[in-house]
């Protein structure tokens, strides 16, 4: 069985994004038929990890971040065939690896993965704000 491969990309394809979005189900909740909006999530995002099985991805921990005080992941997507193995909290592991130490690392739950955070230690916040 072959190992899988935790990695810092520079590049990552719309396509292979939209992918591995399809195959985790969190496309449900992205803009995975506007093709330039999937194009511009990618290229304004400086921070992206992905998680690689036979050189094809499995997982993505996609970010913006100053690397110093915040770090803010915005796509946390691992295909459904490859969950509960820990790969989306290895993913979480390396984006919090890649910033200062005392940086912290924030992001916004899916209503049904609110208990699978927790379980891999998160603590829920209570004062985050939206404006539409």
């Amino acid at each position: 069985m072959s190992e899988i491969v935790i990695q810092r990309d520079v590049y990552l394809s719309v396509q292979d994004f939209v992918d591995v979005l399809r195959r985790s189900g969190l496309h449900e909740r992205r803009p995975v038929d506007d093709l330039p909006r999937i194009a511009a999530m990618l290229d304004c995002a400086n921070l992206i990890l992905t998680a690689r099985k036979d050189g094809q991805i499995i997982g993505v921990a996609r970010s913006v971040t100053d690397f110093a005080y915040c770090c803010y992941c915005s796509d946390l997507a691992v295909d459904r065939d490859f969950q509960k193995q820990g790969i989306g909290k290895k993913l979480l592991e390396a984006t919090k690896a890649a910033l200062h130490w005392e940086a912290k690392l924030f992001l916004i739950s899916a209503p049904g993965a609110i208990s699978y955070y927790e379980h891999i230690g998160m603590k829920r916040q209570e004062r985050c704000f939206e404006m539409k």
